[in-house]
């Protein structure tokens, strides 16, 4: 089970009032809201394996470099020679270092490399696997690596982590007309305003979805716009056209790396804390209670 950390703990924050704080009045809500969603999708789905993947850079530069308004929307402040600082929620921001040490002190792999995103770390993961894998993420950009074959699938969380959409290529070609590989070439043509990929522009989603039906593949569609013989409108023809550029480019932006060079980890599923002092320190300075102890009672099930 690979978690996209970020988008749960992003979840949990809106999610968990804030009134839920430390003893010291600091707001815990997304700490104690990851919690409570590992504890119930271990639970519920006993993985052998769990690793939280991380957003070492959310924003990779060689994105940037490709499609300029990548995420730029997002940028709360430019970086000299680091990741730029994304906009967060200031109650938030102070929660992610106590995560990752709650996560260090359990011992749940957290696993993320410069450079790359989550979501890079979960493409190379998924890739590399050799038995099924969930992956539980409220990001649709990893529809892409729905592959049942592979036994590969999505858990998206619809409200909180108890109710998830269980994607799966049956999912994936009822609500969109495409398989996982096909999604990213939907995805790219109808673009994605929370992304900042402008997409091309009067191809929306159904639009894009009738395309690939009709041609199979983001190349079978531009060899019928160099097809004069092919059936498309002289609108679709033309706006398929002037965004060549784009087109040339935005494959490798949205499609998720699976060669990232991840350290090696210990990604098994823990059944007691690593490193319990520190566990019991940050439980107490946080006020981390239920939310811990009915994490730490399902590891030891």
């Amino acid at each position: 089970m690979l978690l996209d950390t970020a988008s749960l703990y992003y979840r949990a924050y809106f999610g968990v009032p804030d009134s839920v704080r430390a003893p010291d009045g600091t707001p815990v809500n997304a700490v104690r809201g990851l919690l409570d969603f590992i504890a119930r999708l271990v639970q519920d789905h006993r993985p052998d394996d769990l690793v939280a993947c991380w957003d070492n850079d959310w924003r990779p530069q060689w994105r940037v470099d490709l499609i300029p308004s990548y995420k730029a929307h997002r940028v709360a402040e430019e970086i000299e020679g680091a990741p730029d600082a994304e906009e967060t929620p200031d109650t938030l921001s102070p929660q992610v270092p106590v995560i990752e040490e709650v996560l260090a002190a359990l011992g749940i792999a957290r696993v993320g490399v410069d450079g790359y995103e989550a979501d890079d770390i979960i493409g190379t993961l998924t890739h590399r696997a050799t038995g099924p894998v969930d992956v539980v993420t409220g990001d649709r950009d990893l529809f892409q690596l729905v592959d049942d074959a592979r036994k590969r699938r999505i858990l998206y969380p619809i409200k909180g982590v108890g109710t998830l959409q269980l994607t799966d290529e049956a999912w994936l070609r009822e609500r969109y007309g495409v398989d996982g590989p096909g999604y990213v070439d939907l995805a790219l043509l109808r673009g994605d305003p929370s992304d900042g990929l402008p997409g091309v522009p009067g191809i929306g989603e159904k639009t894009a979805a009738k395309l690939l039906d009709a041609y199979g593949d983001l190349a079978g569609i531009m060899a019928a716009v160099d097809d004069p013989a092919a059936k498309l409108t002289p609108s679709q023809r033309k706006k398929l056209d002037e965004a060549r550029p784009y087109i040339a480019v935005a494959p490798k932006v949205v499609r998720v790396a699976d060669d990232v060079p991840v350290p090696d980890f210990d990604a098994a599923l823990p059944h007691a804390p690593r490193d319990p002092a520190a566990l019991e320190a940050l439980a107490g300075k946080w006020g981390l209670g239920g939310s811990l102890q009915r994490l730490l009672s399902v590891l030891q099930d």
